[in-house]
């Protein structure tokens, strides 16, 4: 059975050409004409086919289209603006001058590539998917409602088993009689001008009705979000996706059917301490002489040995035995458990009667591996306030005193006398890092007992540089800073002479 084929349309005197179209029934056939075509001069002609044509661009004579390059333009006027951004507002520079915040976060300098690469690559692709995308649109002259293409009734088939060679009217070499000579002379069937849409453009009035009652519907949930941020209520979240607000998860204390016995959370085994840590007692956790601590106020001590052990203490004054006290409990890292020091109420009553044993000495074996780690640790969170220095002039204090801030308590100066080890001893300058003071926090969580200690050593050393000579120089280093001293002496006395010899030649004038 044959399809009746509808007759080719003729051309109206009041309806636009915006082109002749002819089919094709193969794809060898296709890719001759269009080959035709291209030699033929028209550079404006496209082909459509029910699937892709491997060669058929190059076949119409298309250029490769620029969509690449507007892509590689917006990348990297995203990577442009997040480099200039970060290092203008972190990296104390004039662009953006009056709101930079320079910040240093873990020890970080305040221009940091390989930190600021997270923002730079978001920003770069952000903007390289808004180039691609809007780029296309734009060469493709979208968005376009409708295409002249669609008033054949035939063109319907180039999505089944026909192919279809277009030749625009906007061509410089277009004519209508001989483009349509051409086209059948190529072996095109059914060849035909491409006529304008002559249906209404006017958009249904029932259409705008439902445009807007959606629009109208999709703000319900946006106010009822907006409802919800600035008014109390006394019934729980509606939680559409649950995650993990109702996992099975089980507290201390509570019951569960894993386990024979009904508990919910393991004990620790008694006993156990993190694998080469055997020989950090409880002095070296707290910075407390225990057996002394324990002559003088047996509670306290109890109390110590009892958040550092799981084993229970019978009698207030009577202190677990030495073996359990070696034995701290491991915390979810693996790392003997920070939370068996004193508290931060502990050490503010401690120092209001301060008969507390605090160690004197460090117990860390001090090294100058020991001491590097020590001023790794101390830049990463001391110095932000404390200053590299030690001096009490670090950027949160800074910024604290430039923005006049009220409740500010200023940190200490680590080169005041009252904080040498003479008066203030080691073992209270760690428990002061592990617990806090006044409006410092507390490091026990973030910083380990090791390298608190570290800290220690390093504060000790800074101490120390202060009060030095040149005597305390070891002789291998001493002619090297002797010369570097001949050297500033030098040029302090050649800009004093410069300075004179301006002031003399200023009297002179006058």
């Amino acid at each position: 059975m044959t399809e009746s084929q509808p007759k080719p349309q003729t051309v109206a005197d009041d309806k636009k050409v915006h082109g002749v179209v002819a089919e094709f029934t193969d794809v060898d056939s296709l890719l001759a004409a269009c080959r035709r075509v291209r030699d033929a001069g028209y550079t404006k002609a496209d082909a459509f086919t029910p699937f892709p044509v491997h060669g058929i661009d190059t076949a119409l004579g298309i250029k490769p289209t620029v969509l690449p390059w507007i892509s590689l333009a917006a990348g990297l006027t995203g990577t442009t603006i997040a480099l200039l951004m970060q290092i203008s507002l972190n990296g104390q520079t004039d662009l953006f001058e009056g709101i930079q915040y320079p910040y240093i976060i873990s020890g970080k300098p305040f221009i940091s590539l390989p930190a600021f690469i997270p923002v730079t690559f978001e920003l770069t692709i952000l903007l390289a998917s808004f180039g691609t995308f809007f780029g296309m649109w734009a060469l493709n002259g979208l968005p376009r409602f409708s295409n002249p293409m669609f008033t054949s009734p035939r063109f319907d088939r180039v999505t089944d088993d026909t192919f279809f060679l277009f030749l625009d009217a906007k061509d410089s070499r277009f004519d209508e009689a001989g483009a349509k000579a051409l086209l059948g002379e190529l072996g095109g069937e059914f060849v035909e001008p491409v006529l304008e849409d002559d249906s209404s453009k006017v958009i249904p009035k029932g259409l705008l009705i439902a445009l807007a009652t959606v629009i109208c519907l999709s703000s319900i949930p946006a106010l009822a979000v907006l409802r919800m941020r600035v008014t109390k209520s006394s019934s729980p979240r509606f939680h559409i996706f649950p995650d993990m607000d109702f996992s099975p998860s089980k507290d201390a204390q509570q019951t569960t059917t894993l386990f024979a016995d009904g508990r919910a959370m393991r004990p620790d085994v008694p006993g156990t301490v993190r694998r080469g840590e055997m020989d950090w007692d409880l002095n070296f956790k707290t910075g407390i002489d225990m057996d002394e601590l324990a002559s003088i106020d047996p509670p306290r001590a109890a109390q110590l040995v009892a958040m550092q052990s799981d084993v229970a203490v019978d009698d207030e004054d009577e202190v677990v035995s030495e073996a359990d006290a070696d034995a701290p409990a491991e915390d979810q890292d693996g790392e003997a458990a920070d939370a068996s020091e004193p508290t931060a109420d502990a050490s503010a009553a401690s120092e209001t009667a301060d008969n507390t044993p605090w160690l004197s000495e460090n117990p860390l074996e001090l090294s100058e591996e020991a001491l590097a780690r020590g001023q790794q640790q101390f830049n990463i969170y001391c110095s932000v306030c404390h200053g590299v220095n030690g001096r009490g002039n670090g950027l949160v204090n800074r910024r604290a005193q430039k923005i006049l801030a009220t409740t500010w308590t200023p940190p200490s100066n680590m080169h005041d006398p009252t904080l040498y080890a003479d008066v203030y001893p080691d073992g209270k300058l760690f428990s002061t890092i592990t617990n806090g003071v006044r409006k410092m926090p507390g490091y026990a969580s973030q910083i380990k007992a090791k390298d608190r200690w570290a800290i220690v050593a390093y504060v000790r050393a800074l101490q120390a540089s202060q009060n030095a000579t040149l005597e305390d120089v070891p002789g291998s280093e001493r002619s090297k800073i002797e010369k570097e001293q001949a050297e500033v002496q030098a040029q302090l006395k050649a800009a004093a002479e410069a300075e004179a010899a301006k002031a003399a030649e200023a009297a002179n004038a006058e």
